[in-house]
C-alpha cells in the first residue's frame, strides 16, 4: 500500500502520476501534515515552499526527492517532480511524460493553431515531458486528423448502432456487453425496439437537412446476429436514411469464430463497404486465456473471405495481453501485416476493475508492453501504413497508446470523427451515446440510452422521449448562429 500526502486539490494529479508507473495499485490517502516517520509503507509527499513544487516518493526502500520551479503553476510542477521521482526508482520514463488526457493529438492541432510549431513541440516536450518519439507521432496523428476533419462539412453527421452482444465475455473486457449465454434470448426483442428507435432516430437529420456522413454498426460483437437478423437490421437502416450521402460504412463483426460468409454477404449486399475482423492476438494459448474461442487459422480464413467479395477490413491487435512475449506479439504484427488488411489497429491493454481479468502488470511488464508498442509503429508505417488515429485510457501498462493505422486512402472516417469531437454522431442502441456537436466542437451535449439491453427494451418509451434533444440542440445552435 503507498500513502500519499498532499492538498486536497492535488489528489487527482498525483494518483494519475503514480498510476502512469504502477497502474494496478490503488493508494490512500494521509492527511498533509503526517510525520513520513510514522507511516508504514510506501510513500509519496507533495508540497510547496517559495512557489516550488515539491516531491518525496519511498517505494520499496529507495527514496528519490525532486523539485520544480512550476512556472506553469503547482498543478504542473507537482506532476513534473513526482514523474522524476519515479522515473530515479523505477528506471522507467514513460513516453507521454504527465500528460493523462485521452486525446493528446487534439491538445497538439489546439497548440499548433495557437502556439506554432516550434512553440508547440517545446510545450509537449518540455513541459509535459513527451519523448520525442510520441511527439513525432502525435504530430502524424494530427496532421491525419486534421486533414479528415476539414473535408467534413457543418451539417453533416454519423451514425453508431449498437449490439452489446458477445459469444462470451472476454477476461480484460469492462464494456457494457452481455453473452449469448445470459442474454441472448433478448436479442429479437432488443432489435425489434433498436429499428423502432432507429425510425426515431431518423426523423430530426431529415427534417433539419443533415446530412450522413458515415454509419459504424459496433458492439459487443455484432457478429453474433445472424446473417438473417444482420439483413433485416441493415435493410431498416436503408430505409430510414438516406445511406448514398455516406462515405463510410462500416460493421464491426468481431471474432472470427462467428463471421461466415452468409454473414459477409448480408453486410456486402445492404451497402457496407467495410468490417473489422479483431483477433486481438495470433496466439492460440493466449487465445484460449483470455476466454476467445476462435483459432489463428480461422482469422486468416475470414479475413480471406471478406477480401474475396471486396470488403475493406480493419484488424485490431491488443499489446500487453496476460502472459503474452514479445515475441508471440511481434508473430501477430508481422502475419497481419502479411495479410494487407486496409487498416491495423493497436491497442494496449487497459487494466479495468470491471473486467473479470485478475491478473496484475509490475513496472517490467509495462516497460515490455512498451517494446511491443514500438515495434507495432515501426513495422506497420515500414510496411506503408500511417498512423490516423489515437486515443488513450487509464490504467495502461505504461500509458501507451491505442493507434490506428491505415493504408493512404483508407483512413476510418468514423474513427477520427469520434475523436475529434468535430462532428455530430448520434447513437441507437443500448450503451450508446448521442454526441451533438456544434460550432466546431465549441459545444457539444450528449444523450445517453440505457445500458443494458433488459433496461433498453424495458425503459424504451423513455429512452425515446430523449430524442427530442436533438432537434431541439440544432435549433437552439441555427438561432444563436443566425442561420434560422
Amino acid at each position: 500500500m503507498i500513502h500519499i500526502l498532499c492538498d486536497e486539490k492535488y489528489k487527482y494529479d498525483a494518483v494519475s502520476i503514480f498510476q502512469l508507473f504502477i497502474p494496478h495499485e490503488k493508494p490512500d490517502f494521509l492527511p498533509s501534515e503526517t510525520n513520513t516517520a510514522n507511516i508504514d509503507g510506501d510513500y509519496i509527499v507533495l508540497c510547496s515552499s517559495n512557489g516550488r513544487a515539491e516531491a518525496e516518493v519511498s517505494l520499496g526502500g529507495e527514496i528519490s526527492s525532486h523539485a520544480d520551479s512550476a512556472s506553469d503553476g503547482l498543478k504542473h510542477g507537482f506532476a513534473r517532480a513526482l514523474y522524476s521521482c519515479f522515473e530515479d526508482i523505477t528506471g522507467l520514463a514513460p513516453g507521454w511524460g504527465i500528460l493523462t488526457g485521452v486525446r493528446p493529438a487534439k491538445l497538439m492541432r489546439r497548440l499548433l493553431d495557437t502556439e506554432g510549431e516550434q512553440r508547440a513541440s517545446e510545450i509537449m516536450r518540455n513541459d509535459m515531458l513527451v519523448s520525442d518519439k510520441k511527439l513525432a507521432l502525435c504530430r502524424s496523428v494530427s496532421e491525419n486528423e486534421g486533414r479528415i476533419t476539414s473535408l467534413s462539412a457543418p451539417n453533416s453527421y454519423s451514425l453508431y448502432v449498437s449490439i452489446p452482444f458477445c459469444p462470451t465475455k472476454c477476461s480484460y473486457c469492462s464494456f457494457v456487453s452481455n453473452t449469448i449465454q445470459q442474454a441472448g434470448h433478448l436479442i429479437p426483442d432488443y432489435l425489434e425496439k433498436l429499428c423502432e428507435e432507429l425510425e426515431v432516430t431518423a426523423e430530426a437529420p431529415a427534417r433539419l437537412g443533415l446530412k450522413l456522413e458515415t454509419i459504424y454498426i459496433g458492439g459487443g460483437t455484432p457478429g453474433v446476429l445472424t446473417a438473417e437478423q444482420l439483413d433485416a437490421l441493415m435493410g431498416r437502416i436503408s430505409a430510414c436514411f438516406d445511406i448514398s450521402s455516406a462515405r463510410e460504412y462500416t460493421v464491426e463483426l468481431g471474432r472470427p469464430d462467428v463471421i461466415t460468409a452468409e454473414k459477409l454477404q448480408a453486410v456486402k449486399e445492404n451497402g457496407a463497404g467495410r468490417v473489422s475482423i479483431n483477433p486481438q492476438t495470433m496466439n492460440a494459448d493466449i487465445l484460449q486465456s483470455i476466454g476467445r474461442r476462435h483459432t489463428p487459422q480461422q482469422t486468416i480464413d475470414t479475413f480471406a473471405a471478406a477480401r474475396d467479395i471486396g470488403l475493406t477490413v480493419n484488424m485490431d491487435l491488443i499489446a500487453g495481453l496476460p502472459h503474452e512475449l514479445f515475441d508471440s506479439f511481434k508473430n501477430s504484427i508481422d502475419t497481419l501485416i502479411s495479410l494487407s488488411p486496409e487498416n491495423i489497429t493497436v491497442h494496449t491493454l487497459a487494466l479495468k476493475r470491471a473486467a473479470g481479468l485478475d491478473y496484475k502488470y509490475g513496472i517490467y511488464e509495462a516497460d515490455a508492453v512498451g517494446k511491443m508498442v514500438d515495434y507495432a509503429y515501426s513495422s506497420v508505417t515500414h510496411a506503408g501504413y500511417e498512423p490516423y488515429y489515437m486515443y488513450r485510457q487509464k490504467r495502461s501498462p505504461g500509458n501507451h497508446e491505442n493507434v490506428g493505422y491505415a493504408k493512404p486512402g483508407f483512413e476510418s472516417l468514423y474513427n477520427v470523427f469520434i475523436m475529434d469531437e468535430t462532428h455530430t454522431i448520434l447513437g441507437a442502441g443500448a450503451g450508446a451515446v448521442t454526441k451533438l456537436v456544434s460550432d466546431v466542437g465549441k459545444n457539444i451535449e450528449r444523450v445517453f440510452n440505457f445500458k443494458y439491453p433488459y433496461e433498453y427494451i424495458n425503459r424504451f418509451n423513455e429512452l425515446i422521449e430523449r430524442k427530442s434533444a436533438v432537434a431541439e440542440f440544432y435549433n437552439k445552435s441555427w438561432q444563436k448562429s443566425g442561420l434560422c
